[in-house]
């Protein structure tokens, strides 16, 4: 096709805008090849800038992720103390409830409590103060010797068996 065209033009003369064409192009050309040849010196330069830039960059972005770990894990922290804290508080709650029920159904059976036994020790103890002094009184001589608790019974220890060792 470029051949047909060629004929059909002939041989004619370039004209202006033709000519100034092929010479804008021209130096265009010769302006790309500058650029390249500039760019081939410079580019180890510019490289090292690059990589230079980029590390300063990442170390920026080190710092900013370390401070936000931090920081999570400060918040980590205190919400497991909080949890830790709660649960406490929740098993508190139930020991008290369980304590009380236990308590109040010793209390169905007629089991008296430690502050029942306390009591009724202190009573013995009044009633044979009040007794020695009514003997004394009387003239006869009273045991002075004050009334002990009974020791409580020890839990049975297990039966061993014939051939076990001893702990």
């Amino acid at each position: 096709m470029v051949r047909k065209l060629k004929e059909l033009a002939g041989e004619q003369v370039e004209t202006g805008l033709a000519k100034t064409v092929r010479e804008s192009a021209q130096q265009i050309w010769l302006a790309g090849l500058g650029a390249f040849s500039k760019a081939q010196e410079e580019g180890g330069k510019v490289f090292e800038a690059l990589v230079r830039e980029g590390q300063a960059i990442e170390s920026r972005t080190r710092d900013l992720a370390q401070a936000k770990i931090s920081e999570v894990t400060q918040q980590f922290g205190k919400a497991g103390a909080q949890a830790g804290a709660r649960a406490t508080q929740t098993w508190d709650k139930l020991e008290t409830v369980f304590e009380d029920r236990v308590s109040r159904a010793l209390g169905r059976i007629g089991v008296p409590t430690n502050k029942d036994i306390e009591a009724l020790a202190a009573r013995v103890e009044e009633l044979t103060t009040s007794v020695q002094a009514l003997a004394a009184a009387s003239g006869k001589v009273a045991k002075t010797t004050r009334p002990t608790r009974a020791p409580r019974a020890a839990a049975k220890a297990p039966r061993r068996r014939t051939g076990q060792k001893a702990a």
